[in-house]
């Protein structure tokens, strides 16, 4: 029951927040934060369970070797409380930040039924299920990228829709293949599986358009017109985990593959991180850099789980974790900006920590943490993820992502210095409203305190290793 009220609660729920968005819009925003926090309350009831050595579960069996149903399995738990614990935090942010726009029935559907998706995909049994709950995603993030209905928007969501979309359903294909080749798609019969390299090729189309990796990353930052409640959730903290949720899942903690991919994605991951981080030090728009970085970082995390290393596995893991509460705090900062100046552009903006302090020292914490610099998360997962690179026997790939590393430092650096340092050239700004900065604060200072808990989730992510 605790993983259904978990999923079906944000999942079905979310379609009552329109009705009640015409009774009250205080109710509406309520309504959301309650069904987000549902979830998260789930999540954890569960996780405590799992460590105290029961696993929760429900499965339905249907004919053909069908099955559906539900795990909290230790992967499962990390990523429903780092979705839920950030998207909390986000709907939050949106009461200060969406108040004034039009269309909020539509945004807190969108965003409550994009957290029952994420809750869903990540504890299916099969792979019917992820596919299923990973085209819901897609839909939730089609609408919300579009949100402002003006052409651009839409043209922007359209083309975010139809890569996402592409990719998932050529992941389906593989899944086919999988299904011809063993006779079901149910995860734990497939444990162990040796399946056709081609399968393996085709579920890679899927998991990097969603995760916005070269050669399928440019829809990532035309999505930067959506608000940045939407940009922050889809983009930086849920959305883009879902492709390196389901490398783990599928490819490394499932299938047995051959070896061959342990190469070939490593090298997909490097030359994305340089690639987009090139892009980030050249972009002016501060929301493109934000998510240039973001296709840079995804590269870490997924060059961490395709390692074929313990050490590897558990920094991209934990980089998980580290860069979506560090990088939504990023894109919610760079919204506070947008918001006051009604301007992306970071040649027209300087001095702002005169009069934006707080939103400075938010964003420079989180900053922090995605650069890599002790004691901040960030660089226990990068330090692990490249330890794990030449573990594995891989000394040349592990030195492009430590010019990636240092990429990283120059672009975040040169954007806080564009947008917060210097003479004040807006004297007219001023903080966000208290929901806004109190949420950027949080996430600053979560992304502090997780280098100094970092023992905190090791033990999931341990529990998790134990499938590999």
């Amino acid at each position: 029951m605790v993983l259904l009220i978990c999923v079906g609660t944000p999942l079905l729920g979310a379609f009552l927040l329109p009705a009640l968005g015409h009774w009250s819009e205080k109710a509406r925003r309520w309504g959301s934060l309650l069904m987000v926090l549902t979830a998260l309350v789930c999540a954890v009831i569960s996780t405590v369970d799992l460590l105290s050595g029961r696993t929760d579960a429900v499965k339905i069996l249907l004919p053909l070797g069908l099955s559906m149903g539900f795990r909290m399995d230790a992967l499962a738990a990390f990523m429903a409380l780092t979705s839920c614990t950030v998207s909390t935090v986000i709907v939050i942010y949106s009461f200060g930040y969406m108040k004034e726009y039009a269309h909020l029935n539509e945004y807190y559907l969108m965003i409550t039924f994009f957290i029952g998706a994420m809750m869903g995909l990540v504890m299916s049994t099969s792979l019917l299920e992820i596919y299923i709950f990973w085209e819901f995603s897609s839909f939730c993030c089609w609408r919300l990228i579009g949100f402002y209905r003006d052409p651009v928007s839409i043209r922007r969501a359209d083309k975010a829709f139809m890569v996402t979309v592409f990719g998932a359903l050529v992941m389906l294909v593989g899944f086919a293949g999988i299904y011809g080749a063993t006779g079901t798609f149910d995860l734990d019969a497939l444990r162990g599986s040796q399946i056709p390299g081609w399968t393996v090729g085709l579920m890679l189309v899927g998991i990097l358009s969603k995760s916005a990796t070269f050669p399928l990353h440019n829809w990532l930052p035309d999505a930067g017109v959506a608000p940045s409640p939407v940009t922050s959730l889809l983009h930086a903290a849920v959305l883009v985990k879902i492709g390196v949720f389901a490398y783990a899942r599928l490819i490394v903690l499932t299938f047995s593959i051959p070896q061959i991919y342990t190469v070939v994605v490593p090298v997909i991951a490097a030359v994305s991180a340089l690639i987009s981080a090139g892009c980030a030090l050249m972009a002016t728009d501060i929301k493109r850099v934000v998510a240039y970085s973001t296709i840079s970082q995804l590269a870490f995390i997924l060059l961490g789980l395709s390692s074929g290393s313990r050490i590897g596995f558990a920094g991209g893991m934990l980089y998980i974790l580290a860069h979506s509460i560090a990088k939504a705090g990023l894109f919610l900062c760079c919204g506070i900006v947008e918001h006051n100046l009604h301007t992306k552009d970071m040649n027209k903006m300087g001095g702002l920590a005169r009069t934006m302090p707080k939103t400075a020292v938010a964003f420079a914490l989180c900053a922090l943490s995605v650069m890599g610099i002790p004691p901040f998360s960030g660089y226990f997962a990068k330090y692990l993820v490249i330890s794990g690179e030449v573990d594995a026997g891989h000394p040349v790939i592990a030195a492009v992502f430590i010019l990636g590393a240092v990429l990283t430092i120059l672009y975040l650096v040169r954007l806080f210095a564009k947008v917060f340092l210097g003479p004040c050239r807006n004297p007219e700004s001023h903080e966000g409203n208290n929901q806004m900065v109190a949420s950027v604060l949080t996430l600053a200072v979560l992304s502090l305190l997780l280098g100094f808990l970092i023992f905190l989730p090791s033990g999931l992510i341990t529990l998790a290793m134990e499938a590999m």
